[in-house]
């Protein structure tokens, strides 16, 4: 009789030792009754991924090894279920990313990660010590082997495996989420099995942490590298796998998403993960009338629901009629709580107070900077009175030149569509509508503006969209220099100037909060600029 090994695609959380404890039981015992022999779970499943300096505390490395004996003894009534366990593991006083086999109230054997991953978002070599031995273990007549992550990206790891016997390779995984990356996953698995002749079940985390997603999309792919099993994309997710001569047999395929329906669904994780496992009773929003805004809004309401959203228009004496009445539409579309708090009284008493220190002094940026700093205020204040968390409406545009206000428009507590470029904000609200007309139409057709002077637009000041994005794209992800981004067909002043944007406004960003990672390279953990620097290409 051949096995069945059962993709437990399983949503952790970083240090909740107890309840990830319970929830992979909870899928081994479900897996057990469709029949799975093997139960495979994502990476560092037990702890949450990632870590980070939880790993240099002791209470940790002891509550963890408290919570895998209590699973063990707790899987020890499935009869002969193995259940493969993310954990860390501390042995001779060195820290390893580690896999632990349990089957019968006993550990058949542990394996420790080989490939440590030190770019982007990884800084797995700051705790983590490599292993150097293969683990395979028999199944009902087959051999199965492990691998973790990083470790599938090379052959030396896979092929040590081989070499000691295995058949399958079983791959637990937190491997996060940017845009493209659950078709590149596939690419890179398919090259160790067809060179080394071993089919291959992946198991990926599922969920939000901080600014990671763990977007799933879990697989098996046979020897010959055909995908014969897909899983959800950005849901918990299980699927029994079986064997037939050694391969999968083919099953359910779930489809790959648009790139819209892919970030979209990123993004509602991301928010409902960071609220809800940080214990926010919900959300407030500030609503502008824009298309920021009214994307974050839909976001939130999709994440949360209705009832835990609470949108807030602030009019200055510059905000229009027209985006009044959008806001209070989208509000009423969406079933929010939406209140009106105009600031004009506010606003001249800030200038009343500070008229004789800008006496003779034109107004500037400043006083534009005074009603962002007034409406966040503002929202920060609701914030600490009914404990929601403020979710700011900043996009990937603004933020890479400067194009916010410290302590105005940035202050919140979680940024959502931070790595979102200004066009593919109207891409994913064109999707969003398609779902359900939630975002009135003339938030998506008039011109961008910040309304804090009259007759303003962004374009005023700023290159259009399309080529903005361009250029911080090529300079930012591709690591591109301005010549070489001139050469792309661009004009030498803007490129210059827009390069000097991002570099001057490093600052600011240090100071914003947290935001969803959607491309390879966001403002965040895999950003590493200096903000005192003197170098220019």
């Amino acid at each position: 009789m051949s096995p069945k090994v059962a993709i437990a695609q399983i949503n952790s959380t970083v240090g909740d030792l107890p309840g990830n404890r319970e929830r992979i039981a909870q899928f081994a015992r479900q897996a057990a009754v469709r029949g799975a022999d093997i139960v495979l779970t994502p990476e560092l499943s037990l702890t949450g991924y990632p870590p980070e300096d939880l790993l240099l505390q002791h209470s940790f490395h002891s509550a963890t090894q408290l919570e895998l004996d209590r699973l063990k003894n707790e899987l020890a009534e499935l009869d002969n279920v193995h259940v493969l366990v993310g954990h860390h593991c501390i042995r001779d006083g060195l820290c390893y990313n580690a896999c632990s086999v349990l089957a019968n109230g006993s550990i058949v054997g542990t394996y420790f990660k080989q490939e440590l991953p030190n770019y982007t978002v990884f800084d797995e070599k700051r705790y983590f010590t490599p292993g150097k031995e293969p683990l395979v273990f028999n199944v009902k007549g087959t051999r199965f082997g492990i691998a973790i992550c990083e470790d599938i990206w090379f052959s030396e790891p896979a092929e040590r495996t081989r070499e000691a016997g295995a058949d399958v390779l079983l791959v637990m995984n937190s491997s996060p989420y940017h845009m493209g990356k659950m078709h590149q996953r596939p690419v890179i698995v398919r090259q160790n099995v067809i060179h080394h002749g071993m089919s291959a079940i992946y198991a990926n985390l599922v969920g939000g942490q901080d600014e990671l997603i763990f977007d799933g999309c879990s697989f098996a792919m046979n020897h010959a590298g055909k995908v014969c099993i897909q899983l959800k994309q950005c849901e918990e997710d299980m699927e029994i796998v079986s064997f037939e001569n050694g391969d999968p047999v083919n099953g359910r395929m779930e489809e790959y998403p648009s790139v819209e329906r892919e970030v979209y669904r990123a993004l509602v994780l991301g928010v409902r993960d960071y609220v809800n496992k940080n214990g926010f009773p919900g959300v407030i929003i500030g609503l502008s009338g824009g298309v920021d805004s009214a994307l974050v809004l839909a976001i939130a309401v999709d994440a949360l629901g209705p009832e835990k959203v609470r949108a807030v228009m602030m009019p200055s004496p510059y905000t229009s009629d027209i985006s009044r009445i959008d806001a209070a539409e989208m509000a009423a579309r969406l079933n929010v709580s939406y209140d009106e708090i105009p600031i004009s009284d506010c606003f001249s008493s800030f200038l009343q107070t500070l008229a004789p220190q800008f006496a003779d002094l034109a107004e500037d940026s400043t006083e534009e900077n005074l009603q962002a700093r007034i409406r966040g205020t503002l929202l920060m204040a609701l914030s600490n009175k009914f404990g929601s968390i403020v979710l700011t409406t900043g996009n990937k545009s603004e933020m890479a030149v400067g194009y916010c206000t410290l302590y105005g428009d940035m202050a919140g507590g979680f940024a959502v569509i931070k790595d979102i470029y200004k066009t593919l904000v109207y891409r994913l609200c064109r999707y969003r509508n398609a779902l359900s007309d939630v975002i009135p139409e003339r938030m998506l057709t008039r011109a961008p503006t910040a309304e804090l002077k009259p007759n303003q637009f962004d374009q005023d000041t700023l290159p259009p969209y399309e080529v903005l994005d361009a250029i911080v794209k090529m300079f930012m992800e591709e690591n591109r220099s301005v010549n070489e981004i001139v050469r792309n067909g661009y004009s030498h002043i803007v490129v210059e100037r827009i390069v000097r944007l991002m570099r001057i406004n490093e600052y600011k960003r240090r100071q914003a909060p947290i935001g969803i990672r959607i491309t390879p390279r966001g403002f965040g953990r895999d950003w590493r600029c200096p903000i005192t620097s003197k170098f220019r290409d």
